[in-house]
């Protein structure tokens, strides 16, 4: 005669908001799983002698009260929901006894035969709430999970909401140009946009991912070439909004860091139409660490200034002090300034830097077009030239260029 295959657990989700529920043990499993349960509003009380560094900062925070003690007859009787997670066997067998006889549902962390819950593999993902059970194989759980998370948060997985989702309008950071760089959340609103205003330096390969029906509109504003108004770019903006479109201004790494972001924010602001900021990556760090130059090192330099070089020092309308940043000793990162460098090593030089202070140029950063150049501030204008140096390029000046995973493989400063 067959055996009969074990029945499913059957899912349901608990609203624990203002319920009690208690977890024995403040142990790594009590780490993983008390932010979850904050988060559903439950009233958590954790009952353990001691507990890991992470979840006693919770309890100093206000966020669980922490019972000092080891487990008594009576903690669960009271609770709506128990989490079973203490090093001690008797213990947890006496809680999942009283759990059983006060028909509270009770995971077991050690023995999970003998609870009466389970926990699932869960994710989440624009207000979805993705929970996998596969009986007693939690990797795969874990993996189904990731998998339809990763769908939902990419739009790779289609699901259309049924409902009218309100339209938005949202300035999303797109990185330094490697599309694995955004942000989850750019992502997701991409993903459910109307309308892509789309700059040259955002993640470009993202956009083949798109449905037909979005529309994409170049706004590239390609050095020495056609470019899009930013007037014309801020009215784009609010009338798709107007027209009850959701819609996305992708622009490379973030917003607010020489994006004129916030000239979008506050055209949309007059016009009464709010919208979401999504930082995004800066390429003055991120393209840098991708090249193995970090922007900071210990001993080397304890601060770095990004500033922008699309003005030429000795141009009136410069807002860069660039004999105070001469002065500093620690990291310099320029953006927009590939055809501005020789002016700018001068004036640093002239200043008081170093001629000899090594220099990196790192063009089309974190992308398969990426190269490096190095120089010294006395020889990059003529590199530039030779090397046929063009924007988009991140220029970083300073001792940290020379530093690298292992220093013998470190680059040395062009002569």
């Amino acid at each position: 005669m067959a055996e009969h295959a074990e029945p499913p657990a059957y899912p349901v989700g608990l609203r624990l908001a203002g319920r009690r529920v208690v977890v024995l043990g403040g142990g790594q499993v009590a780490q993983r799983r008390l932010p979850a349960l904050v988060a559903a509003g439950a009233d958590v009380t954790l009952v353990s002698p001691s507990a890991t560094p992470s979840v006693e900062a919770m309890a100093e925070a206000g966020e669980i009260r922490w019972e000092r003690r080891r487990y008594e007859e009576g903690d669960i009787g009271a609770a709506w929901y128990a989490l079973v997670a203490t090093t001690d066997r008797e213990a947890n067998d006496r809680a999942s006894a009283e759990a059983e006889r006060t028909k509270t549902w009770c995971v077991r962390a050690d023995d999970a035969e003998a609870a009466t819950a389970w926990t699932p593999a869960t994710g989440r993902s624009d207000g979805v709430t993705v929970a996998v059970l596969t009986g007693h194989d939690p990797r795969r759980s874990a993996a189904v999970r990731d998998a339809v998370v990763e769908g939902l948060r990419d739009g790779s997985l289609a699901a259309p909401q049924h409902r009218a989702r309100d339209p938005f309008v949202a300035l999303v950071g797109g990185g330094p140009g490697d599309p694995d760089l955004i942000t989850v959340r750019g992502r997701r609103l991409l993903a459910q946009a109307d309308v892509i205003i789309a700059d040259r330096l955002g993640p470009r390969d993202l956009l083949d991912e798109l449905p037909p029906h979005v529309e994409v509109i170049d706004a590239a504003k390609i050095p020495y070439g056609r470019f899009m108004a930013q007037e014309a770019i801020n009215q784009a903006l609010i009338d798709h909004a107007k027209q009850g479109k959701s819609v996305v201004r992708l622009k490379g790494g973030d917003p607010f860091v020489f994006g004129r972001g916030m000239e979008e924010a506050q055209a949309l602001a007059e016009a009464g139409i709010p919208c979401t900021v999504v930082p995004g990556i800066s390429s003055s760090i991120s393209v840098p660490g991708a090249a193995g130059i970090p922007v900071t090192h210990r001993g080397v330099a304890h601060e770095f200034t990004v500033v922008s070089g699309h003005v030429a020092p000795e141009d009136p309308r410069s807002l860069v002090d660039w004999a105070a940043l001469a002065r500093l000793r620690g990291t310099l990162v320029v953006l927009m300034g590939v055809d501005k460098i020789g002016a700018i090593a001068a004036a640093l030089v002239a200043h008081g830097r170093a001629p000899g202070t090594p220099v990196a140029l790192v063009q089309e950063g974190t992308t398969a077009a990426q190269r490096r150049i190095d120089a010294t501030l006395a020889t990059v204008a003529e590199r530039v030239r030779a090397e046929e140096v063009r924007p988009p390029a991140v220029i970083v000046i300073g001792d940290v260029v020379t530093e690298a995973p292992d220093k013998r493989t470190a680059p040395a400063p062009a002569p």
